[in-house]
C-alpha cells in the first residue's frame, strides 16, 4: 500500500499534529513542515505556559488553540500533546505524526537542550518562563519529565494509533528517528511536494 507522506483534505488543505514525549523532535519535525507547507507552526507550550509557568484553565487554553487554528485557511502544524485540549485538534487534523524513538536516542537533547537554555543559549519553552539549575536537576525539571513520561506516552499513543493507523484508514503514523522513518519519511514528503 503507497501511503502518501501526509494525507490533507480533498482541497490540499494540511492540518498536521504532530505528538510525542518531550525531546523527540516535536518543534524540529513542525517547523519543518510548516516550512515546506508554508503553513503556521503552532506551539502548544508557547499557548500553554505564561510568565513563571503560570497555566490557563482548560477553557481558555482550548479558545487559544481554536484561535491559532483558524488563523490561516490553507492550515498549520500544531507540536505537542494537547492534553488539556480535549479533542480538540485530532478533531480536526488530518494527520497525526507521532515521534517514537528510544529513550536512549533522545534523553540526551533534553540534557543538551536543557543547559542550553540554563545559559540563555536559546530560549526557553515559553516566554517567562526560566529554568534554573536546581529544577532542572530535581524531579521537577524536564528531564525527569521526559524519563518519567517516556512510558505513559508509549502507552497513550500506542492506543491511539491502533485504533487510527493509516494502515488502518486513519489518519496517524509513528515515525521512529532511529530505525530511520524519519528520514524515510521526509524524503517522501520532498517527492510529494515536488511532483505536485
Amino acid at each position: 500500500m503507497n501511503v502518501p507522506s501526509l494525507l490533507g483534505d480533498s482541497q490540499g488543505n494540511y492540518r498536521v499534529h504532530v505528538v510525542g514525549n518531550s525531546g523527540t523532535g516535536k518543534s524540529t519535525v513542525s517547523a519543518y513542515i510548516s516550512t515546506r507547507l508554508n503553513v503556521p507552526h503552532i506551539s502548544l507550550d508557547a499557548l500553554f505556559w505564561g510568565p513563571g509557568w503560570a497555566t490557563p484553565s482548560d477553557d481558555e487554553f482550548k479558545e487559544r488553540v481554536s484561535s491559532a487554528m483558524t488563523q490561516n485557511s490553507k492550515g498549520w502544524v500544531i507540536d505537542g500533546n494537547g492534553c488539556h485540549s480535549g479533542t480538540l485538534i485530532s478533531d480536526h487534523a488530518t494527520d497525526v505524526i507521532w515521534l517514537d524513538p528510544p529513550l536512549w536516542f533522545y534523553l540526551p537533547r533534553i540534557f543538551w537542550r536543557t543547559l542550553l537554555r540554563l545559559l540563555n543559549i536559546i530560549p526557553t519553552c515559553a516566554e517567562g518562563c526560566d529554568e534554573t539549575w536546581g529544577e532542572a536537576l530535581s524531579t521537577k525539571g524536564i528531564i525527569w519529565y521526559c524519563i518519567s513520561r517516556h512510558g505513559y506516552c508509549k502507552h497513550r499513543f500506542g492506543e491511539m494509533l491502533a485504533r487510527t493507523s493509516i494502515t488502518k484508514g486513519g489518519n496517524m503514523r509513528r515515525l521512529n528517528e532511529w530505525d530511520g522513518d524519519l528520514t524515510m519519511w521526509k524524503a517522501g514528503l520532498e517527492e510529494t511536494l515536488r511532483t505536485h
